[in-house]
């Protein structure tokens, strides 16, 4: 039986036994950063009081995160975040979609897929949002008001509050990860019913395989948004937490 395919991984980088980068993650993530930067341009182009194509979608993503920063936060506080947020829901939608919708697959090398389906982007888009909200926390509440909130409501839940600390980062970037890699592996599963044993094409595999596809792929869109959602409103939330004194709010 044939082997699936492998990921184009270089190792040894810069000499160091244990660097390494998978050439197809990083080409991914080039293509995706550039799609967001063209939507962007595309929907900012020649501006009209009455909004149509692109520039319409870009106006409606910008009040759904507008509204998932009121949600969360008053909007005095939140305004500042929605630029972190437009970027993540778009450039977590754009790398779901690119890589649900189909795979690439070059001499058993796997060049096409999301950059979501990589736990080590997921992590790191998740770590940087718990990073800032550190940040933002002692920024806007002050170090020794925020450092309270570790030891609230009494001195012994500290080792608890680093705990969740990590489970946040963890859960936040997993999340993501899991549910785009088993969509991906789906995909390739679909579309590997067009070739037979032996990796030849098949026209009765490939014929079998279209309503498959067809219904995975609306799916697929589905949960491409969800996840960007779930992603950004987390975010969001988290910020929240951080930013907005509780003692003062009264939540």
């Amino acid at each position: 039986m044939k082997d699936g395919p492998t990921a184009p991984i270089v190792e040894n980088v810069f000499g160091i036994s244990w660097l390494s980068f998978d050439l197809s993650i990083v080409m991914m993530v080039i293509i995706t950063s550039i799609v967001v930067l063209l939507i962007g341009i595309w929907g900012s182009r020649n501006l009209q009081m009455k909004p149509t194509g692109v520039q319409n979608f870009m106006e409606w993503v910008v009040e759904f995160v507008k509204g998932l920063v009121t949600d969360t936060m008053d909007w005095k506080t939140g305004r500042a975040f929605l630029p972190l947020g437009l970027t993540l829901i778009m450039f977590i939608l754009v790398s779901n979609v690119l890589g649900m919708v189909t795979t690439v697959i070059i001499d058993d090398k796997q060049w096409w897929t999301a950059p979501t389906a990589d736990a080590g982007i997921t992590l790191t888009l998740a770590a940087m949002v718990v990073v800032l909200s550190h940040y933002y926390g002692i920024k806007l509440r002050g170090f020794k008001a925020y450092g309270k909130g570790f030891f609230a409501p009494i001195w012994i839940m500290f080792p608890f509050k680093i705990i969740e600390e990590f489970t946040n980062t963890l859960t936040l970037g997993l999340r993501l990860f899991g549910n785009i890699f088993a969509g991906g592996i789906l995909t390739t599963l679909i579309l590997g019913m067009s070739f037979n044993a032996a990796g030849d094409f098949s026209i009765f595999g490939f014929i079998g395989s279209i309503i498959p596809m067809l219904a995975w792929q609306g799916f697929s869109l589905f949960v491409a948004g969800i996840q960007a959602f779930i992603f950004t409103l987390l975010t969001m939330l988290y910020l929240s937490h951080k930013v907005v004194d509780e003692t003062i709010d009264g939540h």
